[in-house]
């Protein structure tokens, strides 16, 4: 882990000098919302006919982007418990991107603070093939499942489904095939990855990470499945999902299902879903441009993390739970900056009466800042 946050701390350094160094560097709207994006792409960028660095070399120079998120928590009682609260910085990312040929790019992202830990969250280069097939290498998110692929400044609720948490929502070092139709609005991504961690690059696998998706788009309405297969232990689990969702100027409303098994049925399958809906409406109040309304219902059965215990036994480490959120947030919205301010009532569910949850996942409220630029 040492050595991990040193290699945050000297990437953060680069990106300040970059910044200082070019100045007036441009944001770009990498954090525009990604709803059933297959893409899996983190970042936009746009293609040159030519490379000329006397001509248009600002082209090519590295864009700085991030997102702050600062937000209060209170966990209600529960067997006799008393309130508890916390303040926190969720995330504070900085991400750059840029060119280096018309055809080849890169992405770098760090979070400096995600709860206080910092974080190496993505290293890649692709290389555009042509205008419909992309090839990326390096460390960068699983093409799989849909809200994961949300940034944290285009979240709709404070905390993540329990699919997104719990179950699937893994960065892994690889590469990744893309197609990307037009005509036929088709897209398809797989790649294969390693099972083990993205802390460690070291160890030598013998079973990797594999995983494929893809999205199909019918006007307003996107269609999106997804594929899984991993090994990071001993037991190879294995995923599938898929997710439907219309989106209009005023409503976006999504439905995402999950499904994880084990082989030789070491564990019992695990069912996630997440269905929720946002209104948005136009509203002037002070700098504040719009208000909004969410309301989510999202659950999980027990699952297991699919690392043996020291009998060589899979255990359960997520219970069976429930959960009811319900939200608003107002936000000022100029691309490329955003400033979002989001209050949200979380209400949790467990079938075992016995269960005794911990203050992450008992019933609070959640009151959170958000700077986006």
């Amino acid at each position: 882990m040492q050595t991990n946050s040193s290699y945050c701390k000297a990437l953060a350094a680069i990106m300040v000098a970059s910044l200082g160094m070019f100045g007036t560097i441009s944001a770009t709207e990498s954090q525009t919302e990604e709803p059933l994006t297959a893409t899996s792409t983190e970042s936009k960028s746009t293609s040159s006919s030519s490379f000329s660095v006397k001509d248009d070399v600002k082209k090519y120079l590295p864009t700085i982007h991030g997102v702050i998120r600062g937000r209060w928590e209170g966990a209600f009682a529960h067997d006799g418990q008393p309130f508890e609260q916390r303040f926190q910085v969720r995330n504070a990312r900085v991400s750059a991107e840029g060119k280096i040929l018309p055809q080849i790019s890169y992405f770098i992202q760090i979070d400096c603070s995600d709860r206080g830990t910092m974080k190496f969250l993505d290293a890649y280069g692709q290389f555009d093939i042509s205008k419909h097939w992309k090839f990326r290498g390096g460390q960068f998110r699983v093409p799989y499942g849909v809200d994961c692929f949300r940034k944290p400044g285009n979240y709709f609720f404070a905390n993540r489904a329990f699919l997104v948490k719990d179950m699937f929502n893994n960065r892994a070092v690889g590469a990744r095939i893309g197609y990307y139709g037009t005509k036929v609005p088709v897209t398809v991504e797989a790649g294969m990855f390693n099972a083990s961690g993205i802390a460690n690059h070291t160890p030598w696998q013998r079973g990797m990470l594999y995983a494929a998706k893809a999205l199909y788009t019918i006007d307003n309405v996107k269609i999106s499945a997804s594929f899984a297969s991993s090994s990071p232990d001993s037991v190879r689990m294995n995923f599938a999902g898929g997710c439907i969702g219309y989106y209009n100027d005023r409503w976006t409303i999504e439905g995402e299902y999950m499904r994880n098994w084990y082989a030789h049925h070491l564990h019992k399958s695990s069912d996630g879903w997440n269905i929720f809906a946002d209104y948005s409406m136009p509203v002037k109040a002070g700098i504040f441009r719009r208000l909004s309304f969410q309301g989510r219902y999202d659950g999980m059965t027990a699952r297991s993390n699919g690392v043996r215990n020291k009998q060589g036994n899979l255990v359960t480490n997520y219970p069976t739970r429930q959960r009811i959120t319900l939200g608003t947030s107002i936000a000022y919205l100029q691309k490329p900056l955003k400033v979002l301010i989001r209050l949200n009532y979380e209400k949790y569910f467990y079938k075992d009466s016995e269960f005794v949850p911990t203050n992450d996942y008992s019933d609070k409220i959640v009151a959170e800042m958000v700077l986006t630029f």
